[in-house]
């Protein structure tokens, strides 16, 4: 039995559903299910719409179609929209300098905005999710698929859902206070979400390390960020993959020079075979991110 979604307005243009009120998978593809209805309708007014973790937004013009009457259509495309359990989509292997030098730097400038001053974001999530130390929380942030359920905040930057039961999630919470600076490509985790920060700027998710791997460019200079400036979309999974300083100098070394590339394949994710079986899923895509 679903959760009733929750309708409301945001000013003249823009119509909310809240699909749930806690993040799952079975959320998220029930909410892209309703939105790809809504897409393929075509409404006379809407303008964009945009599917999130466990919710929806409508943008659409007043003066073309009516509040109300847009709400009306849209309960109506709920009430018929079958959930499609089984996508096909990409895993991608992002390496991560764990523990660098940046991320290190800037927060210790951020100590007083943090739970814990005496300890490193790594050090504080290992030791509230129960790990004995930084490394073996790196084990498990890296160990596990994580689903990219949105796009947005700032252009390109992911918010990554982690393929586990939910027992078993890594959770930290945001910074107290949020920074003023957050390096660039920064691998980040607020609640039980992982992020990649796009662009340097404020933030306030905690900071684990960062990769080298562009995924924002207007200019598209890398094969893999040639059909679109943005390179994530919702439905992509992604498998982080640790790596020492040489190799992340290395890597950018080939950014610079726009030869590096990351590893792509096409998959197919059956929501029930996840659900059934977790670990199973898991082998299953990181099997075929590694096929030649």
């Amino acid at each position: 039995m679903h959760e009733q979604i929750r309708y409301s307005f945001g000013g003249d243009e823009h119509l909310f559903a809240e699909v749930a009120e806690s993040m799952s998978l079975e959320a998220f593809f029930r909410g892209m299910a309703i939105t790809r209805a809504i897409e393929r309708q075509a409404i006379p007014g809407v303008l964009d719409v945009c599917l999130a973790n466990a919710s929806f937004q409508v943008r659409f013009d007043p003066d073309q179609v009516a509040p109300q009457a847009l709400l009306e259509q849209v309960r109506e495309l709920e009430a018929h929209a079958t959930t499609e359990r089984s996508i096909r989509t990409r895993i991608i292997e992002i390496p991560v300098l764990y523990n660098d030098p940046w991320t290190h730097e800037t927060l210790m400038r951020f100590r007083d905005r943090h739970q814990d001053p005496a300890s490193t974001d790594l050090e504080y999530a290992a030791r509230i999710n129960g790990y004995q130390d930084a490394q073996a929380f790196i084990e498990a942030h890296s160990g596990t698929p994580w689903f990219v359920s949105m796009v947005g905040f700032v252009a390109g930057l992911p918010f990554m859902y982690q393929m586990v039961e939910r027992e078993r999630q890594l959770q930290v919470p945001k910074y107290l206070r949020p920074r003023t600076d957050t390096p660039r490509l920064t691998l980040g985790h607020g609640g039980c979400f992982g992020c990649i920060y796009s662009v340097r700027g404020a933030g306030g998710y905690q900071m684990f390390g960062v990769t080298p791997a562009p995924i924002y460019d207007p200019q598209q200079r890398l094969g893999y960020l040639r059909d679109s400036m943005v390179f994530f979309r919702a439905g992509d999974i992604v498998q982080f993959r640790p790596i020492d300083r040489a190799e992340y100098d290395r890597a950018v070394a080939e950014v610079e020079a726009g030869s590096f590339a990351l590893r792509i394949r096409p998959v197919e994710f059956d929501l029930d075979a996840f659900l059934a079986d977790p670990q199973g899923c898991k082998q299953r895509l990181q099997e075929v991110l590694h096929v030649a």
